[in-house]
């Protein structure tokens, strides 16, 4: 069986394909065919060595939080029911990149008809978070949204799940083509982030801000809190720009701003569950789409992490195993 292993931190050329032994289910597990394996913007940190605190992760190990497939063998004990369904399944901070994998049962997620097998990949984890974050910061008609980072995996989702509440919603990414596409997954106003006065085009468009989702962190992240509003909502849950952008505690709470940060998102495993559900469930009822940018095979998960790395994909960025590469992706544009 094919798997990716790390052996030492560095560039995405230590994501290395090896041959191990079947994985073998044990009491409570079962083994899930791989179609498709989630990627993450923090697994590229980890592999360089920079998770720190938050994914204090050592070589030797192999990376992947998580697959979509089908349930190909059950361990003692699990339901026989499992055998064959189409599920997604956490792997925790290691072994997704893989052709199989033993979970345990209380892993597993249904994925509902109507949902693509890879779509469920994509949702893994960037709709279990966007649904996590709506629950602790709500938006309502008429509040003034920024996202940050907007044209990535968990971006487009806020994007669409803020212009279906009624919000105003700013889309802040860099290029022609990454706005674009925001507009057409229902930005009301997109900005680039690569100019300088990019939060004045803020300002000018929307004056102040309700509410404030960072997926960007670092100098993107700080300018834009000075768009906060006293009294509004803040998720610094982002770090592609270095750091997440957390405010001073004092300033914080000076402007009765309510911040959530990453920890604050470390979801339970019940309560992972159910914020994966109501994701899948939105999907299957048309009323969120997740964007897949971009695939590669199995052995070339080095490619995939230097495309995360360059910023030159547009949503979700997975690796194809045992399926078909999806079709085109869904944006919203029809």
């Amino acid at each position: 069986m094919r798997v990716i292993e790390v052996s030492r931190f560095g560039g995405p050329e230590v994501l290395v394909p090896v041959d191990v032994p079947e994985p073998v289910p044990g009491p409570g597990e079962v083994v899930v065919d791989v179609a498709v394996a989630d990627v993450l913007w923090a697994e590229t940190m980890i592999r360089a060595g920079h998770g720190g605190r938050y994914f204090p992760v050592q070589p030797p190990y192999r990376p992947g939080p998580g697959v979509a497939g089908r349930v190909g063998a059950l361990g003692p004990g699990v339901d026989p029911a499992w055998r064959g369904r189409r599920v997604a399944a956490r792997t925790g901070q290691y072994g997704g990149y893989a052709e199989r994998v033993a979970v345990p049962v209380a892993a597993l997620t249904p994925v509902p008809d109507g949902v693509a097998t890879a779509d469920a990949a994509a949702l893994l984890h960037d709709g279990t978070t966007t649904f996590g974050v709506l629950d602790r910061l709500p938006v309502r008609a008429g509040d003034r949204v920024l996202v940050t980072a907007a044209g990535g995996g968990m971006g487009v989702l806020l994007v669409q799940c803020a212009h279906a509440a009624g919000a105003t919603v700013v889309a802040a990414a860099r290029g022609a083509a990454k706005l674009d596409r925001l507009r057409r997954l229902g930005a009301d106003h997109v900005v680039d982030y690569a100019t300088p006065d990019w939060t004045d085009q803020v300002r000018a468009v929307v004056g102040g801000l309700d509410v404030l989702f960072d997926g960007a962190g670092g100098d993107y992240g700080r300018a834009a809190l000075d768009l906060l509003e006293p009294g509004g909502r803040l998720s610094a849950h982002g770090t592609p720009a270095g750091s997440f952008a957390a405010p001073d505690p004092g300033w914080a709470a000076d402007r009765a701003i309510t911040v959530i940060g990453i920890d604050d998102l470390r979801f339970p495993p019940e309560s992972a569950r159910t914020h994966l559900t109501r994701a899948l469930a939105a999907a299957a009822a048309g009323r969120l789409s997740p964007v897949i940018g971009q695939t590669f095979p199995l052995d070339r998960a080095a490619d995939a992490h230097r495309a995360i790395e360059a910023r030159a994909v547009f949503g979700k960025t997975l690796l194809v195993v045992g399926a078909p590469a999806p079709g085109p992706d869904r944006d919203g544009a029809g």
